[in-house]
C-alpha cells in the first residue's frame, strides 16, 4: 500500500472542493469496506483520500418526508437500515435483503451512498432500490441534482456520476400498499457474492398486478430492468400460469455474463428459478 494524504473535511461541500475530476487517484471514503480492498490488493493507488467521518450528521440519519417519501442519509450504515422500525415499516423488503447482506461486519461500516457510487453489479442493495424506484440527490460544484437509481449505474464499476459529484441522500418514494421481495443466490463462498440476485415490486388490485419492477442483479454489468416480464405480469393474475410466462419471458431476455460465479447458461437458469421464487413468494404475502 502506498503513501496517501488524508483529508477530514467538516461539510460535504467541503469534501466534494477537494475533488479534481482529473485526477481519479483523489478518492472521496465513506464506509471504506470496498476502497481499503483495492488498496490492499494493489488495485488501486490514491495519492489523496477524502474521509466523510466528520462532515455533518444530518447525512447519516433517515426518516420520513411530509410528501410521504422516505429519506436515507448516503452516510447511513446497511446496519443503520437493517434496525431502522420506520424504514422497515415503510418498505419491509430492506430489512429482509439486509440480513441477506455480506457479513455484520461489513454492514456496520459500509454506507448506502458507498455502495451505490462504487457500481459493482454484485451487490445486492442496487437492485432493490431499482424495485422500489428510489432516486439518489447529488452534490457537485455546480449544484444538485436528482437521479433514478435505474439511470446511476453506466457498466461495470461505472456510474453517471462527475469525478467532483457525491451523493448526498437517497429518496424512496411512498410504497402505499406495494409488495415487495428480494431473493439471491449465493456459492456460500467466503466473500458471499450473490450469482444473481432478484428484486420484485408490483401493487395487486385485488387479485390483479399493476405497476410491476422486475430488477435482476449480478447477471451482467449492472441491475437490469426486466419490461419483457413486467409486460407478461402486468394486468395478470398472478396464477401459477402468468408466473411460468413471466418467469420464461425474464430468462429469454436477460442477457447474462459468465463470471466467476456461474456459466452465462447457469445464470440464465437461475433468472428462470428465481423470478418464478420471488413472483411466488409476491402473490403469497398477506394471502
Amino acid at each position: 500500500m502506498n503513501a496517501f494524504e488524508l483529508a477530514l473535511p467538516d461539510t460535504l461541500a467541503g469534501a466534494v472542493s477537494l475533488l479534481d475530476p482529473e485526477d481519479p487517484t483523489i478518492r472521496v471514503m465513506s464506509g471504506g469496506t470496498a476502497l481499503m480492498l483495492m488498496m490492499k490488493t494493489d488495485v488501486f493507488h490514491p495519492t489523496q483520500l477524502i474521509s466523510l467521518r466528520r462532515i455533518e450528521p444530518g447525512y447519516s440519519q433517515m426518516g420520513l418526508l411530509p410528501d410521504g417519501s422516505f429519506r436515507i442519509g448516503a452516510m447511513s450504515t446497511l446496519s443503520d437500515m437493517e434496525h431502522d422500525d420506520a424504514l422497515a415499516g415503510f418498505a419491509p423488503v430492506i430489512r429482509q435483503t439486509m440480513k441477506l447482506l455480506s457479513n455484520v461486519r461489513v454492514r456496520n461500516v459500509a454506507t448506502v451512498g458507498g455502495a451505490l457510487a462504487h457500481g459493482d453489479p454484485h451487490m445486492d442493495l442496487p437492485p432493490v432500490l431499482v424495485a422500489l424506484d428510489a432516486q439518489v440527490v447529488t452534490i457537485s460544484p455546480e449544484g444538485e441534482r436528482t437521479i433514478p437509481v435505474a439511470e446511476l449505474h453506466a457498466g461495470y464499476y461505472e456510474t453517471i456520476l462527475s469525478g467532483n459529484e457525491l451523493i448526498k441522500e437517497v429518496i424512496i418514494p411512498p410504497q402505499h400498499a406495494r409488495r415487495a421481495s428480494y431473493l439471491k443466490c449465493t456459492t456460500r463462498a467466503v466473500k458471499d457474492w450473490p450469482a444473481l440476485g432478484v428484486a420484485l415490486t408490483t401493487d395487486l388490485d385485488g387479485d390483479t398486478a399493476r405497476d410491476t419492477r422486475l430488477v435482476i442483479g449480478a447477471v451482467g454489468e449492472k441491475p437490469i430492468r426486466v419490461a419483457e416480464a413486467e409486460a407478461v405480469i402486468d394486468g395478470q393474475i398472478l396464477s401459477d400460469k402468468t408466473i411460468a410466462e413471466a418467469a420464461e419471458a425474464a430468462a429469454e431476455s436477460v442477457e447474462t455474463i459468465e463470471d466467476e460465479l456461474g456459466s452465462a447458461a447457469y445464470k440464465t437458469q437461475l433468472v428462470r428459478v428465481y423470478v418464478k421464487r420471488a413472483l411466488q413468494q409476491v402473490a403469497n404475502q398477506n394471502a
